[in-house]
């Protein structure tokens, strides 16, 4: 009875196919669980963070603060915080370079030894200094705090987040220490020389943010320099993205929205007002230019388009479609970016 068997070419050439399609795919797969950890990582610190400024204004001790020393300390009180460095010595808490943009320019490296104060973040009109910490989860950041910071002891709208602008890497001193990577941004909407937090179709981007809403009577005395047409909710949302980006034409349009959508969409045919179905979410795309996702995984993002005194224009991003929308001013949902000089 004859028996058969693979010759020892048939498998060596089998391995060699083996050897091949593991040489591709391998580091795409190890590249996209280090994309996911890093998401993650972001996501629970990011959650912490708020759950601890939330809990600051609840208690009436998230402002009034001159510097940014004094707002570290009483944070510590509620997010854990194994190493506080001064202005002099913030190298001991954080790396000294690192690569900050994305979108279609390449990551610049910047020299952190000359980011010493909130000016460097892109918050020319906070005046403060940044100070360095480490995080008992692993984390280290640069922290500077906003003095006009508000709170409100009775409202549960205030996230606190609009009180500081934050570089913080997921890895600590592990690199790549690259921002949408490992390193991530709260307000901060640039770094040093690097305006940019991402550039895309020759448009200069600062860092997505959660905006914190004004008042209609703020909104009134605010609407002329700001080129606000009409004012009507307490807690208009819009208007504080407009008033943290410095006016309506400081706010991208509605076109400039879809050119973060054919980007993060990896598409070219989406227009300034236009649905699209059929299409993936690339979320290494929307973490890379640090896009905070919600519970359903998508997002939304404020244009400086006006419709009226309670509506403005802004784009949904979901998991397989984007749709523009004439949204209620007063919604907390989107997310605002502003266009840097």
């Amino acid at each position: 009875m004859k028996k058969g068997g693979f010759t020892l070419a048939e498998v060596l050439i089998t391995l060699a196919i083996i050897g091949v399609v593991a040489a591709i795919t391998i580091p795409t797969l190890v590249s996209n669980y280090k994309q996911r950890a890093w998401d993650t990582a972001s996501t629970v610190f990011e959650r912490k963070l708020e759950e601890s400024l939330k809990a600051m204004n609840a208690q009436q001790t998230l402002a009034g603060y001159r510097n940014t020393a004094d707002f570290v300390s009483e944070l510590s009180k509620h997010f854990k915080i194994t190493r506080i460095c001064k202005n002099d010595d913030l190298m001991s808490c954080f790396e000294d370079k690192v690569w900050w943009g994305a979108g279609d320019a390449d990551p610049e490296e910047v020299d952190m030894t000359n980011i010493k104060t909130a000016s460097n973040f892109g918050q020319e009109d906070w005046d403060t200094d940044i100070i360095g910490v480490q995080f008992a989860n692993g984390t280290t950041g640069l922290v500077a705090y906003n003095p006009d910071c508000t709170q409100n002891p009775y409202s549960n709208q205030v996230t606190g987040t609009s009180c500081l602008a934050m570089l913080y890497d997921t890895d600590g001193f592990k690199n790549p220490n690259t921002s949408g990577k490992d390193l991530r941004g709260i307000n901060v909407n640039s770094l040093g020389n690097s305006k940019c937090a991402f550039e895309l179709g020759g448009t200069c981007f600062g860092a997505p943010f959660y905006p914190t809403p004004i008042t209609k009577a703020e909104c009134q005395q605010l609407k002329g320099s700001l080129g606000i047409k009409a004012c009507y909710y307490d807690f208009d949302y819009w208007a504080g993205a407009v008033k943290a980006c410095g006016g309506v034409s400081k706010m991208p349009t509605m076109a400039q929205l879809a050119e973060i959508a054919n980007y993060v969409y990896n598409t070219s045919g989406i227009g300034a007002k236009e649905n699209v179905a059929s299409l993936t979410l690339d979320y290494n795309n929307v973490a890379e230019l640090s896009f905070t996702l919600n519970l359903t995984s998508a997002f939304s993002v404020w244009s400086g388009e006006e419709y009226g005194s309670y509506i403005a224009y802004d784009r949904y991003f979901f998991s397989f479609n984007t749709r523009w929308n004439n949204d209620s001013r007063g919604n907390s949902d989107p997310q605002a970016v502003c266009l840097v000089d």
